[in-house]
């Protein structure tokens, strides 16, 4: 049904520096899923997709041995989530997720970005409501009636479901992320998601050119080199 999204898998970039960055976001997204669910990958679904993504991404074992060894031991940095919403060059909107162990710092950064950018941070809200927040399951396959029948015997509330090139992508609410991947795996055993990820996609697109795209772009650059900044969602079209 046409329902495009971006995937956030990160390019393996070319410089050290760069790949400690991607290290980093993954540790600490993986830090908070072992805190929050449990070590156990195989009794916490959010976790072992995490791992799945990263090792997809080469990140390298110890990166993610250490980040559950810190979130089993209880100490450490305390990471928490902070979303922050606005509308950057043309009108398109924008939301950028981070996870911080300062609040007033990240917010500062973010701010900074938006700002120098001629871009606005807004309210929490202001733009979140224009956007659904999905899990995305993405597998090959081509039975999407079987998929189907297995979900909903599951009672999962389905947005969507797409066949495209030999793939089924699923979509459902972000709430239902952990019931949609049991129900598929227990319909279809043992399952290589291609994605496997909850997102904001827009509900419309919003079109921007000219001068408008390249400070968009130097937004985007801005906030890809804050620690604190996970995923950034736009409804953006050049």
């Amino acid at each position: 049904m046409g329902r495009a999204y971006q995937n956030r898998k990160e390019s393996m970039a070319k410089t050290s520096d760069a790949k400690a960055k991607v290290y980093s976001k993954y540790g600490r997204e993986i830090y908070v899923c072992a805190k929050a669910g449990g070590i156990d990958p195989e009794g916490n679904l959010a976790l072992r997709g995490m791992i799945e993504r990263a090792k997809k991404d080469q990140v390298p074992t110890h990166v993610i041995d250490k980040a559950i060894e810190k979130a089993k031991g209880g100490g450490g940095e305390n990471f928490a989530p902070a979303r922050y919403e606005g509308f950057g060059p043309g009108g398109c909107m924008v939301i950028v997720d981070c996870l911080t162990d300062n609040p007033n710092r990240t917010f500062g950064d973010v701010r900074q970005c938006f700002t120098k950018t001629k871009c606005k941070i807004a309210s929490q809200g202001s733009v979140s409501h224009m956007f659904d927040h999905d899990a995305i399951l993405v597998f090959k396959g081509d039975d999407e009636d079987a998929v189907l029948d297995a979900l909903l015997s599951a009672d999962v509330d389905v947005t969507d479901i797409e066949s495209a090139d030999g793939k089924l992508t699923v979509f459902a609410p972000h709430t239902e992320y952990s019931k949609a991947k049991i129900a598929l795996l227990d319909a279809l055993g043992e399952i290589d998601f291609e994605v496997d990820e909850i997102q904001f996609l827009p509900q419309n697109h919003t079109s921007i050119s000219g001068d408008d795209v390249a400070l968009f772009e130097k937004f985007l650059a801005m906030l890809n080199d804050l620690d604190d900044v996970q995923n950034v969602y736009h409804d953006a079209k050049f």
